[in-house]
């Protein structure tokens, strides 16, 4: 969150300063006055947590000396001149200098107040923008591959960090678009196996008569075409990490193989008799419950059993909400550098419109969408207009932060309400799991005295 944010006014005609303080403090904005450029000057500092308002004509340095002295400090600074009747000229300058905006005298306080919150709002969101971009670029390793600080995601990363350099074999469960390679990658990353090879395969993007070969492996011969030998993926993971996207796709004929080489860590190429040892952990990734086909029998309960050693449970988006602002972040910063396109800042009512959506397409679906709004494309039920910089909401509009609790808090208490209290009925409306719902409870402060008896 942007520390509460002040006006450096700078007026050496008494009266006029004593009027302008007088005014912004009634709407409620902290002020600290100057009488010349002099006094304020050694006070701009980078990320200074406010806007300068300041007279063209002072003692001394004039206003454009404030305004080009304050960019050199920090070009995104709003500073707004306020000019004499007839320096049209020295407003165009100030203008051309990088003035935020310009106020002729004489100007009423209305027109003062409506113009400074508006430079107010502008300097939030920048300040809160750039807190984001610390925050990203300080988060190293594991937290700048799963971005987010919900406890469900938090939750995920303890596990990845646990067993990324343990040998074992993981399933990677969740909706399609909630990161699940991210997690696979992550895990290689960040084990002793990160220097050698990290092979993907989607096992449902191939016919089953080529995964076989891709996997495997086939030697001259082995069936039509095949004119050489061809190493495998999971030969060719040797030393490394395998990772098997939608494996619930994969043909039953191809379930019996891998199980066999999950349990004797060697493979036989297509068309050889010959065993060659691989040393290759496996990470699969479903959407699917495995354990519910394997009982409908469209899926072998064996290779469950011995994926499923280590599961790891990635939430959908509509179940970390409180990440999407700075998922949303993340995301920008990334399509920005990637198009060469500056980066648009988001509205209150953007990121309440962005919070509030169902997610069905989840992390990769919010990725896809900020990378449309970095584009200028952004879809149609995101209101357009991403840069507020001529916002009228004030100092103490909330912050992305507090939009995020306001909004999840509301939903909640509702939902609760709805369902006299009890949390599994609440859990299953809002299609979050009971723990994860138990979690935010908690957190949002909705006591026993909201809830039934099973809270």
């Amino acid at each position: 969150m942007s520390p509460s944010l002040t006006v450096y006014l700078v007026e050496d005609d008494a009266a006029v300063q004593l009027g302008c303080v007088q005014a912004l403090q009634l709407s409620d904005m902290a002020v600290q006055a100057f009488g010349s450029a002099e006094e304020l000057l050694p006070r701009l500092v980078p990320g200074l947590p406010g806007v300068v308002v300041t007279d063209m004509r002072l003692p001394g340095a004039d206003g454009l000396a404030v305004i080009r002295q304050a960019h050199g400090i920090d070009p995104d600074l709003p500073v707004i001149m306020i000019t004499g009747h007839g320096d049209v000229t020295l407003a165009v300058e100030a203008m051309r200098s990088g003035a935020y905006d310009f106020i002729p005298k004489p100007f009423s306080p209305e027109q003062l107040i409506e113009v400074v919150q508006r430079a107010l709002e502008k300097r939030r969101l920048t300040l809160e923008v750039a807190h984001l971009r610390r925050a990203l670029s300080l988060r190293e390793g594991l937290e700048g591959q799963l971005v987010g600080d919900s406890p469900a995601i938090r939750r995920v990363r303890q596990l990845v960090m646990e067993v990324a350099d343990s040998p074992v074999d993981v399933l990677i469960r969740g909706e399609t678009g909630t990161g699940k390679e991210v997690v696979a990658r992550a895990l290689h990353d960040h084990s002793r196996r990160s220097q050698a090879p990290y092979v993907a395969l989607n096992c449902g993007g191939l016919p089953d008569t080529l995964l076989d070969s891709e996997l495997f492996g086939h030697e001259p011969g082995a069936f039509t075409g095949a004119q050489k030998r061809r190493i495998g993926r999971i030969e060719h993971a040797h030393g490394g990490t395998l990772f098997l996207d939608e494996l619930e796709s994969m043909p039953q004929g191809v379930q019996v193989k891998l199980l066999r080489v999950l349990q004797e860590r060697s493979i036989e190429r297509l068309g050889s008799n010959q065993s060659v040892p691989v040393d290759v952990r496996v990470v699969a990734a479903t959407k699917d419950d495995l354990l519910a086909r394997a009982q409908q029998g469209s899926f072998r309960a064996d290779l469950v059993y011995r994926l499923n050693v280590v599961n790891i449970e990635l939430p959908p988006l509509r179940e970390r909400r409180d990440d999407i602002p700075m998922l949303m972040e993340h995301f920008m910063l990334l399509a920005a550098s990637r198009y060469g396109r500056p980066q648009p800042v988001l509205s209150a009512l953007q990121m309440q419109q962005l919070i509030a959506r169902e997610w069905p397409g989840n992390v990769r679906e919010l990725r896809n969408v900020a990378d449309a709004m970095v584009l200028g494309v952004g879809p149609q039920w995101v209101t357009p207009g991403a840069v507020p910089a001529d916002a009228s909401a004030g100092d103490d509009a909330p912050s992305l932060t507090d939009t995020v609790n306001q909004f999840e808090r509301g939903l909640i208490a509702d939902a609760l309400e709805r369902h006299g209290g009890n949390v599994m009925q609440t859990a299953k409306s809002l299609r979050v799991a009971k723990t994860t719902l138990a979690d935010k409870i908690r957190k949002h402060g909705l006591g026993k005295g909201e809830l039934g008896a099973d809270g």
